[in-house]
């Protein structure tokens, strides 16, 4: 839309120069003539259309042709208010051109064209000299400061862009960051309940008579099944660990064991409050380890970023849900960098059990992080 109300404004501007010069044009110059100076006037001004694809030719040829009129009459381009606006949108439009060098050039024909045409005007003034090409050159400038503005508005953009790409990219790497920890972490638990299955299986096969061999048979495949299970994790595991990373041979911990961790927090210096709530419940392995890693990175976050003094842990056990908030008197919000990885890791482990997740400032100022697992409902797929 812009471009071609520029278009248009062009158009219209050379229209009127060509009438202002067959208006104002000495009646005593014959008809014919006074025709091809508004032509010329008006193809001059028209050039501008095709300032796109020739971004200096065609204003600079405005102001060359403007100069080259002027020994051919040289009251013909002074004084007319459509060429004086022509050329002041030539000059804007050499000021904004990319290539320095380029804008430059154009500063010079600007400026040594309304020389030429002030200097040709049989009625100059050494004023007129001096003050008219100066008044270019400032539309000059506004061009060049133009370019520089749209220049500096587009590396803004592009860095905003970048920074966004960087940001979705670094959220992905840590997703999958965080999901490959939690595999690891939970397949010593998976392992452990596979393991006794089949092993409670081959202890059932071995009792059972020998006669009986289609359920032997049934439970050899059952038995087989899971040992297969247990090698296809463990090579998943090995895949999901980093080349440097060493399996862990301490025991998974949990809830249970959240006043080591509290003691550990406070060490650090940050006094912690543990409320309990609720009837405590036997949680399965994943579910427990899940939510001991939530307590600790919603403390690790407020240990690192909230520059808090006090910080709340509620634990709350109702008959289908676990409730878990972190609050704190810091400045929050909590993020354990830059980018946030650390509700993302926390908004993982809540996805996987099918729980709600919600993270902001506290009704009483500070930061709170409030988790709802539910007990028996299965994580989302």
């Amino acid at each position: 839309m812009a471009r071609h109300g520029s278009d248009a404004v062009i158009v219209a501007l050379a229209l009127a120069a060509a009438a202002t010069v067959a208006t104002q044009t000495d009646r005593s110059s014959a008809a014919g003539w006074v025709a091809l100076e508004a032509s010329v006037v008006g193809l001059m001004i028209l050039i501008l259309l095709l300032r796109r694809r020739a971004p200096l030719l065609a204003p600079a040829s405005t102001w060359l042709l403007s100069a080259a009129l002027s020994f051919v009459d040289g009251s013909l381009i002074v004084g007319k208010a459509p060429v004086s606006i022509a050329g002041m949108f030539a000059a804007v439009l050499l000021g904004q051109l990319r290539d320095h060098r380029q804008a430059r050039v154009g500063l010079a024909v600007v400026v040594v064209s309304a020389v030429t045409v002030v200097f040709n005007d049989p009625g100059h003034t050494l004023a007129n000299l001096i003050f008219i090409p100066v008044l270019f050159a400032v539309g000059w400038l506004i061009g060049l400061v133009l370019h520089e503005r749209t220049e500096q508005t587009q590396i803004a953009e592009l860095r905003a862009a970048q920074a966004e790409r960087d940001r979705a990219t670094a959220e992905r790497v840590a997703v999958a960051e965080e999901r490959a920890r939690m595999a690891r972490e939970l397949h010593d638990v998976v392992a452990h309940a596979v393991s006794v299955m089949v092993l409670q299986v081959g202890a059932l096969r071995h009792r059972m008579p020998p006669e009986d061999i289609d359920r032997r048979e049934a439970l050899r495949n059952v038995e087989e099944a899971g040992r297969t299970a247990l090698a296809e994790m463990r090579r998943l595991l090995d895949a999901l660990r980093p080349d440097t990373d060493r399996p862990e041979l301490a025991p998974q911990p949990g809830l249970d064991q959240l006043p080591a961790l509290l003691g550990d927090v406070r060490a650090a210096g940050l006094d912690v409050h543990l409320e309990i709530r609720g009837d405590p419940v036997t949680l399965s392995p994943g579910l427990d380890l899940s939510a001991y890693r939530i307590v600790q990175e919603g403390l690790t976050n407020v240990l690192k970023h909230a520059h808090a003094q006090h910080a709340e842990v509620d634990l709350c056990y109702g008959p289908a849900l676990l409730e878990l908030e972190v609050r704190d008197d810091g400045c929050g919000p909590a993020r354990s960098d830059g980018l946030g990885h650390g509700l993302i890791g926390i908004g993982e482990r809540v996805k996987l059990y099918g729980g709600d997740l919600t993270a902001g400032p506290g009704p009483a100022g500070g930061y709170a992080l409030h988790v709802r697992l539910p007990l028996e409902g299965r994580g989302r797929t």
